[in-house]
């Protein structure tokens, strides 16, 4: 029987394809009525570089999943992790001389800030515009000010941009396969809409994903995306320094990590023989094993964030992270690490999180979509409505 109102998702990272197909019950809940995942070919880094090889597999399962729920699509809604993103966050000015703050006044910033992007960066394309931050005589306005009397307003707009050409190329694809792209979202907006809905308290915070071989931080302030950016190395790098230094196979490294204990040991607590399974069985203290995983560890933190200059600024608004680490791989005798080290010694409030479910980041996409988000300006879609009027759409509903 074909189900009515279903809508097509399709995530894309550097290395599969991710369909989802979500339908509402009649309680409004969004359930998830078929998921699958192919390995996308026709890449080069992060990018489509055989545009028929991309089409013919994105093609292929769009057609499967289409007779499969006896369902035709006419919109799609991207979801996109590690398209090598561009951030610029500009800020617009206007004198009032004691005047009211109008829509005028906001009109005159959103067009001369876009027309600054747009010529700054002629080779891209604006995908989320967020409204970052309001100043009216020097103090901070939690929402647009439009009624209020001032002498100065200052207005900041937060611009997520994609390679032009890496749009016109998932345009083509999706064109060809008949379907219209209704919205494109970044991943890192996605969660970072999650984790904003899920803390209502928290409005500015960095988000850390470290994954085998790879790594992201992203950071959102005043509810706004400000950045991400991406790391080559990952838990992998961790677990090979203790593999190089004690002479451990890499899985018996990883079972170790996953098990034991690795805090309020003494310098004579040895590792158990029952985790040599590839290697041969040597007496390794498991304080060596602790120095070797806290030295690198500290390194990467200080890479990520401490001493990374892209937020030498943002470590100034907030001190709040939220570290998600891979789901394989539990790390419980590197828990106390991770917390003492990514926090600075509690100088920073740090939450362990779970990767995201995709019950979760659909529910928060279709919103997003659907409603919008209290903090994105311009709403980027096939809309035919002018610039400014999507603009004071989202603004005003």
């Amino acid at each position: 029987m074909q189900i009515s109102n279903l809508t097509l998702f399709v995530e894309i990272n550097n290395l599969k394809l991710n369909f989802f197909v979500s339908s509402y019950d009649r309680n409004e809940n969004l359930i998830i009525n078929h998921k699958s995942n192919t390995f996308l070919f026709g890449l080069d880094g992060n990018r489509i570089s055989d545009l028929e090889t991309a089409y013919s597999k994105i093609k292929e399962n769009i057609l499967f999943i289409e007779q499969k729920l006896n369902f035709t699509f006419k919109e799609v809604i991207l979801i996109l992790e590690n398209n090598e993103l561009s951030f610029i966050n500009l800020t617009g000015f206007k004198n009032l001389n004691g005047s009211q703050v109008v829509r005028e006044n906001i009109t005159y910033i959103l067009n001369s800030l876009k027309a600054c992007v747009n010529e700054i960066e002629p080779k891209k394309t604006i995908l989320h515009i967020f409204n970052s931050r309001f100043n009216l005589d020097n103090k901070n306005i939690s929402n647009l000010p439009i009624g209020l009397f001032g002498d100065f307003y200052a207005h900041e707009l937060s611009f997520t941009l994609i390679n032009k050409n890496d749009y016109k190329n998932l345009k083509n694809i999706f064109d060809k396969c008949n379907l219209k792209i209704k919205k494109i979202l970044t991943k890192s907006f996605v969660i970072g809409a999650n984790i904003s809905d899920n803390n209502k308290n928290i409005e500015s915070f960095f988000q850390i994903k470290m994954n085998n071989d790879n790594s992201k931080i992203f950071f959102f302030e005043n509810n706004a995306l400000k950045f991400e950016q991406d790391f080559k190395f990952g838990t992998d790098i961790i677990i090979k320094d203790i593999s190089k230094v004690t002479s451990l196979k890499v899985n018996d490294v990883k079972e170790i990590l996953n098990k034991e204990e690795f805090h309020e040991i003494s310098n004579e607590e040895i590792i158990d023989r029952e985790f040599f399974k590839e290697s041969n069985y040597i007496k390794i203290k498991k304080k060596l094993v602790l120095e070797v995983a806290l030295a690198r560890i500290k390194e990467i933190s200080e890479l990520i964030i401490f001493n990374n200059i892209n937020f030498d600024h943002s470590n100034k608004i907030s001190d709040v992270i939220f570290l998600e680490m891979n789901n394989k791989l539990r790390f419980k005798g590197l828990e106390k690490i991770l917390r003492t080290t990514f926090s600075r010694n509690g100088s920073y409030k740090l939450y362990l999180t779970e990767s995201i479910s995709s019950q979760s980041m659909l529910n928060t996409a279709s919103r997003l979509v659907h409603f919008g988000w209290k903090k994105e300006a311009i709403p980027i879609t096939q809309s035919k409505k002018s610039l400014i009027g999507r603009f004071f759409d989202t603004i005003f509903g």
